[in-house]
């Protein structure tokens, strides 16, 4: 399985850090949160170095704006500024010290979430798309299940080979790719078909039936790709190399 995009949070206020590390977890994001531009230094210094940075302009001791700075001066890593303020000057400065892009406070997270996946494609940072995934092909084991992803088809114990759909391969592509990770039917919507669900969208739910009742033993009662409610799915099998 390829790597989860990596995407670190700096900003002071714990209720934001918060947020973002729950919602853009449930959206197939690796996250890492700091509290101060100190923190985020001593994380680089680790060798945690993200693929993307979302960091807040206002914060004590070292302000955002310098922390870009810094980041410039050592390699190309992508920033987001957040920003409490409107003011044109603020923002244009930011441009200017080489952010890709900002966001003013209060914000929607799902606007967060758009830009960031802009920026990471404009940088070729991009989380790997499930029709990648299978084009490289491979067998994936779980429980004791075993996924030809060149064929689209899962075998059992039993030797029996079940194939699936293209919305069936596409969604336990992504459910594999983010094993033990609840990821929220919006973003599993996002990850499997490039779009976003609107209000009253069940066909995630749909797709995630037809699917347990090709992988799951009791399908009405799964152990593979568990339901949290109000957060969304989250498959729960160990994965290994076929």
């Amino acid at each position: 399985m390829e790597p989860l995009p990596h995407i670190a949070v700096v900003d002071d206020h714990g209720e934001i850090r918060e947020l973002l590390v729950r919602y853009l977890g449930q959206h197939g994001y690796k996250v890492s949160a700091a509290a101060s531009a100190a923190e985020f230094r001593a994380m680089m210094a680790r060798g945690e170095v993200p693929d993307l940075a979302v960091l807040d302009i206002m914060m004590p001791g070292e302000d955002g704006l310098s922390l870009c700075r810094h980041l410039r001066s050592v390699s190309k890593l992508p920033v987001i500024f957040l920003t409490a303020m409107a003011e044109d000057t603020e923002r244009i400065v930011g441009l200017e010290l080489g952010a890709d892009d900002y966001l003013v406070k209060p914000f929607n997270p799902r606007e967060l979430l758009a830009r960031i996946r802009a920026v990471l494609r404009r940088t070729g940072s991009d989380p790997v798309k499930t029709e990648e995934s299978g084009a490289k092909g491979g067998n994936v084991r779980f429980g004791d299940k075993l996924f030809d992803m060149t064929r689209h088809e899962v075998t059992g114990a039993d030797g029996v080979a079940v194939p699936l759909s293209t919305a069936e391969y596409r969604l336990l592509c992504v459910f594999l790719e983010h094993a033990g990770k609840v990821l929220s039917r919006d973003a599993l919507l996002d990850l499997t078909s490039g779009r976003e669900a609107e209000a009253w969208d069940r066909s995630i739910d749909n797709q995630v039936s037809r699917l347990r009742r090709k992988i799951e033993q009791d399908p009405k009662n799964p152990v593979l790709i568990k339901t949290f409610w109000g957060d969304g799915y989250c498959f729960t099998g160990e994965v290994s190399p076929g």
